[in-house]
């Protein structure tokens, strides 16, 4: 029974004490000076999640539509052989956004942790956080508690099946975390500061993989 309550009460608090608003519309996203887009699955041979590649798609077109100057992509790359920050920047690239306005957080490893290091190591006050609908108010939720005024653009642009489902039975039991991260001030890795306003966004890329890496860790371009 307790543990019931702790689940609803997560849940319900994450989903009433979101102040951020999301639209769907990029027209209706009022300008910012970056994107964050969090994370999410690369499979093995080096492609995208379709989730994933609609969060990237739908940042590209808010950088081309003005309604952003640069774009911060936060995932988990902790291993040569998988690597999301690398894998979202060249498909960006590939979507004509410049090189220079393209950050990568390598220490995103769940969504507290990009907030934190979106305000903490790029200076971040003010963003558009991109990402589908069943993570927007827990991503919402943990921008502002991490100092960020935040918007959101729902990426949902394909219909996700099985997939969508699992996510959202996942999504009931990461706001529990959530709630958790922000009451300990879980803390996310540390690391030098790379202002996102004043900095070139390729001075935050990683080095390039060692030969022989799977595809997962070393995307083509």
């Amino acid at each position: 029974m307790i543990l019931v309550l702790v689940v609803v009460g997560s849940n319900a608090y994450v989903l009433l004490s979101t102040s951020g608003e999301s639209t769907s519309k990029i027209a209706d996203v009022p300008p910012e000076p970056v994107a964050i887009v969090p994370g999410a699955l690369v499979q093995p041979n080096g492609k995208m999640s379709v989730m994933l590649a609609d969060r990237v798609r739908d940042a590209a077109r808010l950088w081309h539509a003005g309604k952003v100057e640069k774009i911060l992509v936060s995932g988990d790359h902790h291993t040569w052989a998988y690597d999301e920050p690398d894998t979202m920047r060249k498909a960006l690239i590939s979507h004509g956004v410049t090189p220079r306005d393209i950050f990568e957080d390598h220490a995103g490893f769940d969504t507290w942790a990009t907030m934190v290091r979106a305000r903490s190591i790029f200076d971040i006050h003010d963003a558009v956080v991109v990402t589908q609908g069943f993570h927007m108010p827990r991503a919402l939720f943990l921008a502002e508690e991490a100092g960020i005024h935040a918007t959101g653009l729902t990426s949902d642009l394909h219909r996700y099946g099985y997939q969508l489902k699992k996510s959202e039975v996942r999504e009931v039991f990461s706001r529990v975390k959530a709630i958790a991260d922000v009451t300990l001030d879980t803390p996310a890795m540390a690391g030098p500061q790379i202002p996102i306003s004043t900095t070139d966004g390729r001075e935050s890329w990683g080095p390039a993989p060692p030969p022989g890496t799977p595809p997962a860790g070393s995307p083509g371009s």
